[in-house]
């Protein structure tokens, strides 16, 4: 299940590709570069969030094993 910062990474990098495309459509490089950083920056964001989500269920499983103890 995704959390925020997945979610709005995905969100931050099809608006930065729509972007690229109009920039892309209306000849301007400007748009295109903006689209660029903001599917960068997206990207960057959904990777935080994948690793910060991976590292709460390892530490939920490990929780879980202590209790078991």
């Amino acid at each position: 299940m995704y959390n925020r910062d997945e979610a709005k990474g995905k969100a931050d990098e099809v608006a930065g590709r729509v972007k690229q495309a109009a920039g892309d459509v209306t000849n301007n490089p400007d748009l295109r570069a903006e689209g660029e950083a903001q599917e960068a920056g997206g990207n960057i964001q959904k990777g935080f969030g994948t690793a910060r989500r991976k590292v709460g269920n390892a530490v939920k499983t490990v929780g879980n094993a202590i209790k078991k103890l």
